[in-house]
This record gives structure tokens, C-alpha cells and sequence, in this order.
């Protein structure tokens, strides 16, 4: 029987149906910008965020290290929050590539304006002056936690009384839509620039754009050619993600019903807590209790079964739902993690 991933919703392989549209694709030189199919995807991905144009990129990392270098200088200072996938999970791009620092605001990757005022810092001698702040929705290390239109609009609005630019990292922004029924250009609307991945829960083998205004997205080709993300015939891999927003984004709710459901049967797995009310989408933080072992030991048992997921704290496994998991997935993957315990 075949190995249960949870590991990430990194993990999907693309549907027969999709790879027929790749087989299909109409291709050109797109970093001549002749690839039809890339600039299609563009163009829709655009005007489903309600931005002037769009970039399509070989990883969200790419994505979100554009966004730095397009609103940053050497010596900046960036606002995130606790967990921020730009500041833990992308080598170190941001200091590395940009030059730029990070100042971590919130307790669990969400934060308020409020924070972001008491954040800043002004452009004088003495400091690394604030000039980017980021928002990931949904956040990962919050375990797809969703932030709230509210909260986003007072992030906003706080940052643009201090003269701030805005960036909104939006990996799994379609899981946040499906999650809220709000849609992703009102999800969006004031940021100067949002990143979105395609290779996640939309199942598409390759991929992220960041879009933003035409003067941006312009100077972006740049920053996206100097990292070495022009790709020649990428309609192949572009196809892949016009399929997916076309066909996968209504599904993505079915992961979050099979989250959900994974989460209340681990919860009652003595020596594993899990706070439901923090399973929003299709991600589950749990804890393991020490008399366990530890949050690896647990992991590493349930590999060797079939269950695979990851640790991510010395007594937290985090486990993610997506496309090739189905509910019986879930219970044989819950069973197994119970057997361990």
C-alpha cells in the first residue's frame, strides 16, 4: 500500500488532464515575452487579483525575494510576523540578496497596525529604516491560519500613513478565498504587490507570479532575469497553471473538510492535542505529548508505517492535506499515528 503524504501540499502530481494540457500547450521564447501561454496565464492571474499585470516565476521564494528587491534598498528593514515563511524559509535570501533586515511583530504570523506603528523605525543614522511590510495569507507556521479583511485593511492603512509599501505572500491566498468566500482580488486589494503559488494545493507541477502595477511587474522582469528564473518554453509548465486555476480552486475546500476531520481524530488520540479552532484550511498543527517521545521519534515511527508527515518543533508535527489525499487517506493516516502513540 502506498505511502500517506502529508508532508506538504508541495507533494501533488499533476492529473492526467493536466499533463494533457501541458502535452498541448502552445509554446514561444518567453523571455522574449513570445510564449502565448505564459502570457495568458499572466493576463488571468492578473485580472483575478485585480492588478495591472502579472509575472509568472519558477517558485513563490523567487516571488517573494522580488517583492524585497523591488521595495527595498541595502540596510532596510522589513516588517513581518512570528513564522514568516520570507524570513525562516527562504535561505536567508533576504539578507543575502537584498541586504534588507527583519523585524518580527505578532504572536502567531498574524499582527495588527498597531504593531506595525509600534515597529517602525524612522530613517535616521541610528536605524535600519522601515520600508516593506509582509503579510502571508494563509500563514503556514500558524497552521493556515487566516487573517481576518479587517485586520488586513488595518495593517494596511497603518502602513500607508507611515509611507510604506505593502506585500502580501499569498502561497495559498486560493485557500484563503475558498476558506472565507471572499474573493482573492478583495483578499488583495491595497498591497502593492502579492505573490501566489501554483505548485501547492492547485496541484500544479511548477510555479508562482507576483503581480502588481505595470511599472513593477516591468522592473521585476529584471530582478527575475538577475536571479536566473528566465525560462524559454514555459507555456508547458504555464499550461499546467491555467488548467489549475481554471479547474482546482473550487476543490480546495474538500482539503480543508478532510483537515478538519483529520484533526478532531488525532485530538483524541491520548498523548496528541490539537486546537481545532486554529484548523482553518488544510493545515494541522499538533502537539505530542512528551510521555510520546519526541515530535521526530513520532514522526519517524509513522514514516516507517506509512504515514508520513513532518516535525516542526521538538514536540509539534504538522500535517497538510491536498489533492491526492482523500478522507480514507486521513483515517488510515490518524490510525497509524495512533498505533504509533
Amino acid at each position: 500500500m502506498s505511502a500517506i503524504d502529508l508532508r506538504s501540499d508541495t507533494v501533488t502530481k499533476p492529473s492526467p488532464a493536466m499533463r494533457r494540457a501541458m502535452a498541448e500547450a502552445d509554446v514561444g521564447d518567453d523571455v522574449y515575452g513570445e510564449d502565448p501561454t505564459v502570457n495568458r496565464l499572466q493576463q488571468v492571474a492578473a485580472d483575478l487579483l485585480g492588478a495591472d499585470a502579472a509575472l509568472f516565476v519558477p517558485s513563490g521564494t523567487m516571488a517573494n525575494q522580488i517583492a524585497v528587491q523591488l521595495h527595498t534598498r541595502h540596510g532596510d528593514d522589513i516588517i513581518a510576523g512570528v513564522g514568516a515563511h520570507n524570513y525562516l524559509f527562504e535561505s536567508g535570501a533576504t539578507g543575502a540578496l537584498a541586504g534588507a533586515q527583519v523585524t518580527i511583530v505578532g504572536s502567531d504570523g498574524r499582527f495588527s497596525g498597531a504593531d506595525v506603528e509600534a515597529a517602525y523605525k524612522l530613517d535616521d543614522h541610528h536605524h535600519a529604516p522601515t520600508r516593506l511590510v509582509t503579510v502571508e495569507n494563509t500563514h503556514n507556521m500558524g497552521g493556515g491560519l487566516l487573517w481576518e479583511l479587517d485586520a488586513i485593511r488595518d495593517v494596511l492603512a497603518v502602513s500607508r500613513r507611515l509611507g510604506l509599501r505593502t506585500h502580501l505572500d499569498g502561497a495559498r491566498l486560493w485557500n484563503a478565498s475558498a476558506a472565507t468566500g471572499v474573493s482573492e482580488r478583495e483578499l488583495v486589494a491595497g498591497f502593492d504587490t502579492v505573490s501566489v503559488c501554483l505548485s501547492k494545493g492547485l496541484g500544479a507541477p511548477v510555479g508562482s507570479l507576483i503581480a502588481g502595477s505595470a511599472d513593477l511587474i516591468h522592473e521585476a522582469h529584471r530582478f527575475r532575469k538577475r536571479f536566473g528564473g528566465g525560462m524559454r518554453q514555459a507555456g508547458i509548465l504555464a499550461a499546467a497553471g491555467l488548467f489549475a486555476l481554471e479547474h482546482n480552486r473550487a476543490r480546495l475546500v474538500d482539503d480543508h473538510f478532510h483537515a478538519t476531520a483529520l484533526a478532531e481524530t488525532l485530538g483524541r488520540i491520548d498523548g496528541i492535542t490539537v486546537d481545532l479552532a486554529s484548523v482553518q484550511t488544510n493545515i494541522v498543527m499538533a502537539d505530542v505529548a512528551p510521555s510520546i517521545g519526541t515530535a521526530d521519534e513520532l514522526m519517524n515511527r509513522a514514516g516507517e508505517r506509512g504515514a508520513l508527515f513532518y516535525s516542526v518543533g521538538p514536540q509539534r508535527i504538522r500535517l497538510v492535506t491536498h489533492y491526492d489525499i482523500d478522507r480514507k487517506a486521513c483515517e488510515r493516516a490518524a490510525a497509524i499515528i495512533a498505533e504509533v502513540c
